[in-house]
């Protein structure tokens, strides 16, 4: 096993589609984990979720989360970012954002399909700007 680079962190998390699991932590202390898609700005994880859902009433109460992207495959690698989240209702940049996102996971022709779905009322922009961030390679060489 061995740490990955800066270069190979940003690679890591930006390849193919996969998705973050976001933890946040319940009012009774009880953790929340969810799936997200996800892009970075610079070293922040940037994500969307509706102002009604379990993590977005988390992260306004407690903005300390977690997040890990991994790879299942051998030799398996992963990217653990712990962070503080900061939620932006009515964000000017939050259409962008969604097609972005889209395009990584639904591909570039249903970009602008799901960026205009995904920016709907009540849609909150997240970023998360790490605090920690640990990444291994190679789990099992």
């Amino acid at each position: 096993m061995r740490e990955m680079s800066p270069e190979e962190r940003r690679g890591f998390l930006l390849a193919g589609t996969r998705t973050a699991k976001l933890s946040t932590v319940r009012p009774d202390g009880r953790p929340h984990v969810a799936p997200v898609w996800f892009l970075l700005d610079g070293e922040a994880v940037v994500f969307t979720t509706h102002e009604s859902t379990v993590k977005a009433r988390n992260m306004r109460r407690n903005p300390r989360v977690s997040l890990c992207v991994d790879d299942e495959r051998p030799p398996y690698s992963f990217v653990l970012v712990e962070g503080t989240a900061r939620l932006s209702a009515g964000d000017p940049e939050l259409l962008d954002w969604t097609t972005r996102i889209g395009g990584r996971y639904m591909g570039q022709e249903r970009a602008e399909e799901y960026g205009r779905r995904n920016a709907a009322p009540g849609e909150l922009l997240v970023r998360v700007e790490p605090v920690r961030v640990v990444a291994r390679a190679g789990v099992a060489e």
